[in-house]
């Protein structure tokens, strides 16, 4: 066997084991890369177990927002279903009801969403409340808030 041929037959065997490596990396993480569940996906679907750490997204039901101490209690949906939700800490200044949220925890045998992480969502529209201030001062506030 020439060098030359020994090369591509090397080329060609690190070309399969990357391919290999590749397949089988992209074959387990392909029900795992979500950025959240919905609550359906949990009740319904039961796509996570109790103990298991995940994401869950949706809706801040509104009227949900229970504030005991520093412990805050709210329930998610999705339009179909809701979880409730436990979490201890201050939230995100953009967390309210009707808005979107992603929660960051693990469900418990209750069927309660433990979280220890709160995300707010926005839409596009976003705008800070300082500069929406401003706009409103100068009469050329366009938006609506609420």
């Amino acid at each position: 066997m020439t060098r030359k041929q020994r090369r591509f037959l090397n080329i060609g065997m690190v070309g399969a084991v990357l391919a290999i490596a590749a397949t089988l990396v992209a074959v387990a993480l392909r029900d795992e890369i979500v950025f959240f569940h919905f609550p359906t996906d949990i009740i319904v679907e039961k796509k996570a177990a109790p103990g298991q750490r995940i994401r869950i997204g949706g809706l801040v039901e509104i009227d949900s927002v229970v504030r005991e101490g520093t412990q805050v209690s709210f329930t998610v949906t999705d339009g179909e279903n809701s979880l409730p939700v436990v979490y201890e800490g201050s939230l995100p200044d953009l967390f309210e009801e009707g808005q979107g949220v992603i929660a960051e925890g693990a469900l418990q045998t209750d069927l309660k969403f433990k979280a220890d992480k709160v995300l707010a969502k926005h839409d596009e529209n976003y705008i800070p409340r300082e500069l929406e201030d401003l706009l409103k001062e100068k009469n050329v506030w366009q938006g609506s808030k609420k």
